[in-house]
C-alpha cells in the first residue's frame, strides 16, 4: 500500500474516532440537562414518586410557614398561570428567599403530591444590590466629573 493511502486511511479513521467521541459524549451528557419544571407542568404531567427534579417558580404571598420544629418551612409555588405545587424544606432559608420572589428547588415529590426539597436557590433580578451595600449610595461622596482642563 503506498504511503498516500495509509495517510488518507489514518485521516479517516481518525475523523471517524472523532465523530463518535463527539456523539458518545452528547449522548452522555442528554440526561444531565439540569432544566426545571414549572408547577403547570407537574399538574399537567406529575414526575414518578422519589423521582429527582428541579421545580421553579414564585413564591406565592402569604403561604410561606415555618412549622412546629422551627427549622422546616412550608410554601407554595406557582407560576404565571394558577397552578400551584406544596413545598416543604427542612434547612436555612437563602438570605434572598421571601415571599413574591423567584425560587428554584431541588428535590422530590411525596406520595401526598408535596414537593420535598433538598436545595433552595433564591432568584433576584437585575436590579439587586445586596442589603450590606445599600446604604453605600447614601454616605458616597458627590462624584461629579470635571473636565481635566478645568481641573488646573
Amino acid at each position: 500500500m503506498k504511503a498516500k493511502h495509509q495517510r488518507l486511511i489514518l485521516v479517516v479513521v481518525a475523523l471517524a474516532a472523532i465523530i463518535g467521541a463527539g456523539f458518545l459524549a452528547a449522548y452522555a451528557l442528554q440526561s444531565e440537562a439540569n432544566y426545571f419544571y414549572e408547577p403547570g407542568q407537574i399538574a399537567a404531567d406529575p414526575p414518578e414518586v422519589g423521582q429527582a427534579i428541579r421545580l421553579g417558580g414564585m413564591v406565592q404571598e402569604g403561604s410561606l410557614n415555618t412549622l412546629e420544629d422551627g427549622i422546616t418551612v412550608a410554601f407554595v409555588v406557582t407560576d404565571k398561570e394558577s397552578a400551584t405545587v406544596d413545598v416543604r424544606y427542612t434547612g436555612i432559608l437563602p438570605d434572598l428567599f421571601v415571599e413574591g420572589s423567584g425560587v428554584v428547588a431541588d428535590g422530590r415529590m411525596d406520595e401526598e403530591g408535596v414537593f420535598i426539597a433538598d436545595e433552595l436557590l433564591a432568584k433576584h433580578d437585575e436590579n439587586y444590590v445586596p442589603r450590606e451595600l445599600q446604604d453605600m449610595d447614601q454616605h458616597a461622596p458627590d462624584k461629579t466629573l470635571i473636565p481635566a482642563e478645568q481641573t488646573t
